[in-house]
């Protein structure tokens, strides 16, 4: 049997000022910060035997501080990078909600229907974290940790559970959210998702999904 636990990164400089990130690369707010010691606390009882982060700053540091907790080297992979949104990176949730509110509910809806203008082809999204997932599946290791994105994460819980790609959007996960995969011969289940319990003494405005 394998645990695959995912974790969001904390609240990143974007996440705070309401801005869509995907690959820029924003480090984490001093509130990001905390998210990620109380995250370590919590991923404490898990028995983590190996880590690996997105290779962007607020998902690598909220990985490194865990790190540093559980006395873990980090592993940087690509692979697990948000996914890129094009166009609309860099653009405020006001001004889209003000110039392209359907368009956007209509990608939450179903990504793969409605893609955004230029964003990462849906695909390869799926095609560089089904690589990842794969990997880690063939590796010896019982419990691996996971730091990520809300689009990567919820992109590796689809690929893993046969969800398809147009659910993207409907597991939303929170800053430093924790999810568990089980795997083992019988198929895979959920066993924990976007539990944020560790945060409830430290409860922060709620940041945008991506």
């Amino acid at each position: 049997m394998k645990n695959i636990i995912l974790v969001r990164h904390g609240e990143s400089e974007y996440n705070a000022k309401r801005i869509v990130q995907g690959h820029i690369d924003t480090d984490l707010t001093p509130a990001g910060v905390v998210q990620a010691r109380l995250a370590a606390e919590a991923l404490k009882r898990f028995s983590i035997d190996r880590i690996f982060s997105s290779d962007l700053r607020r998902a690598y540091r909220t990985a490194t501080i865990i790190g540093d907790v559980l006395e873990l080297p980090v592993e940087k992979d690509p692979r697990i990078r948000e996914m890129k949104f094009g166009q609309w990176e860099g653009r405020s949730y006001d001004h889209i909600f003000e110039t392209d509110y359907q368009t956007f509910q209509n990608w939450l809806k179903n990504p793969v229907a409605c893609p955004l203008p230029s964003q990462e082809e849906i695909t390869e999204f799926e095609s560089r974290l089904a690589s990842f997932y794969r990997d880690i599946l063939d590796l010896p290791e019982q419990n691996i940790l996971v730091v990520a994105h809300g689009g990567s994460i919820q992109g590796i819980l689809c690929v893993a559970c046969g969800m398809g790609m147009e659910n993207l959007w409907a597991l939303k996960h929170s800053n430093t959210g924790i999810t568990i995969l089980q795997v083992n011969n019988e198929g895979v289940s959920i066993k924990l998702l976007n539990s944020t319990a560790h945060l409830e003494a430290y409860k922060p405005k709620e940041n945008p999904i991506m």
